[in-house]
């Protein structure tokens, strides 16, 4: 210890000694001042050591995590206005989607039990050329932050039209999200052509680049609905915006052949041959693909995002996951929309993905309870390339944190956390949701959205999809 550290110490041990002989509180002096405290319960931090505190304790301050530990190590530490008892509870990092259609909520169960193409063209593309509006995506949009929210959602990532309205109700609602505006060769719901698109991407950026919660982004809807010429002026515009790529790639067998059919390569090898697989790449699905292709999305470190409720509903294959996280590809997990799926329930993906893998490689240990925990937080984090500020509780990242009951019938007896939290636990037994050091959900309670009005709304465009479908 140098000098001028011995001249601070002993000053500082000078004044407790002072305070200690006028009868006055030295923790009071100690003690750092934060926003929220969350205390009490099991804490799973998702960081590299893998840490998980049994009566841990969350300090946040503004937007940032401040502290994260055990409890009795911490608490004298940090005083609060706000002290969050999680006793009895699972605290941990928010749930990440990595893939949805938010607005499609308001499609929920409007065609089932069909492939993937007819899916698309026979009810998919047709409700939305009659209904799809600013004000339908709005609703939508809300219904599905609600929805998100209530399970443990923190951040997701979308694709869709009027993207502006998307991120007003995020917004709204106290989200994260990266928002990206569907890019497609055909006629969509707000842009008649591709050029369209790219020039009301370019002003939804600026409209909403810095905003603390969103992030815009540019979202060309597959490689077989967009030519060549289209994925090449959308990469040139995500590069020179600096913005996130989001993309539907190798979802289906039919996918590969047409692609492959077109340009003479498989999907990844076609993306990687026109410049489109890069750090800057979010793709969704990627369920048909070598070892070569696993190689080009680790190569150049394409996040991918696996959906297997919404893959296996539409018959499209199992996307080789336990493979592409042995070869280092960052992975995330998705419901997609609830069109699909018909969920955004992040726990159902969890518990679908560890179950899915084992039987697809008849290894009962191929993908774990943790590693489905993972997926769902820091992979998802770093399949968005996010995982500096999210996906983990640790001191300087984003207080995106939630609180899981434990106590359900359900969940009884408890013997291991996160097989716990995976194979048990429901989107109904998330009590608590911060997200950016806001608290947006206590004990249940939606604090940022009006329940009781997205609910009148929802069931009025349900009956408009109804009616659009019957009129010829």
């Amino acid at each position: 210890m140098n000098r001028k550290h011995t001249i601070a110490h002993s000053l500082v041990a000078l004044l407790i000694g002072s305070m200690v002989a006028l009868g006055l509180d030295t923790a009071r002096l100690e003690r750092q001042s934060v926003d929220l405290l969350i205390e009490g319960g099991i804490t799973l931090t998702m960081n590299a050591a893998g840490q998980v505190f049994s009566d841990g304790l969350v300090a946040i301050r503004g937007d940032r995590i401040v502290a994260v530990g055990d409890r009795r190590e911490l608490a004298s530490r940090f005083s609060a206005a706000r002290v969050i008892d999680a006793r009895g509870a699972a605290v941990m990092p928010g749930l990440i989607n990595g893939h949805t259609h938010a607005a499609m909520s308001l499609f929920r169960g409007i065609a089932d039990d069909l492939v993937l193409q007819e899916w698309l063209t026979r009810y998919i593309f047709p409700a939305e050329a009659k209904n799809v509006t600013r004000e339908f995506v709005y609703w939508g949009t809300l219904l599905a932050c609600w929805e998100m929210i209530r399970g443990g959602t923190t951040t997701f990532v979308d694709m869709y039209y009027y993207e502006s309205s998307v991120a007003k109700a995020v917004a709204q609602a106290g989200l994260r999200a990266i928002l990206a505006e569907t890019i497609l060769d055909l006629p969509s719901p707000d842009s008649r052509t591709p050029q369209l698109a790219l020039q009301y991407t370019e002003r939804f950026v600026a409209q909403w680049r810095g905003h603390p919660l969103i992030i815009p982004a540019i979202g060309p809807h597959a490689p077989y609905t967009n030519s060549t010429v289209t994925l090449r002026r959308v990469n040139r515009l995500a590069e020179r915006l600096r913005i996130p790529i989001v993309m539907h790639v190798a979802e289906t067998e039919t996918e590969v052949r047409d692609i492959t059919r077109r340009y003479g390569a498989r999907p990844i090898r076609y993306l990687d041959e026109i410049g489109l697989l890069s750090p800057r790449l979010i793709a969704a699905h990627v369920v048909h693909v070598d070892e070569r292709e696993i190689a080009l999305l680790g190569r150049h470190h394409v996040g991918v995002i696996h959906n297997p409720q919404s893959n296996m509903k539409l018959a499209s294959g199992i996307a080789p996951v336990p493979r592409m996280i042995r070869a280092g590809v960052a992975v995330g997990l998705g419901t997609d929309g609830a069109a699909s799926n018909n969920t955004l329930d992040m726990f159902e993906a969890m518990k679908t993905t560890a179950l899915l893998h084992k039987v697809a490689t008849g290894d009962p240990r191929v993908l774990n309870a943790h590693q489905a925990l993972a997926l769902a937080t820091i992979g998802g984090a770093r399949a968005l390339h996010l995982e500096k500020e999210i996906g983990s509780l640790e001191p300087g990242k984003r207080a995106d944190v939630i609180v899981v009951g434990l106590d359900a019938p359900h969940q009884i007896p408890l013997y291991d956390v996160e097989s716990q939290l995976v194979y048990a636990s429901r989107a109904s037994d998330v009590r608590t949701v911060i997200i950016n050091g806001r608290v947006v959900m206590r004990d249940g309670n939606l604090l940022t959205l009006d329940t009781a009005a997205i609910r009148i709304k929802a069931n009025e465009f349900r009956d408009k999809v109804v009616k659009s479908l019957k009129a010829k």
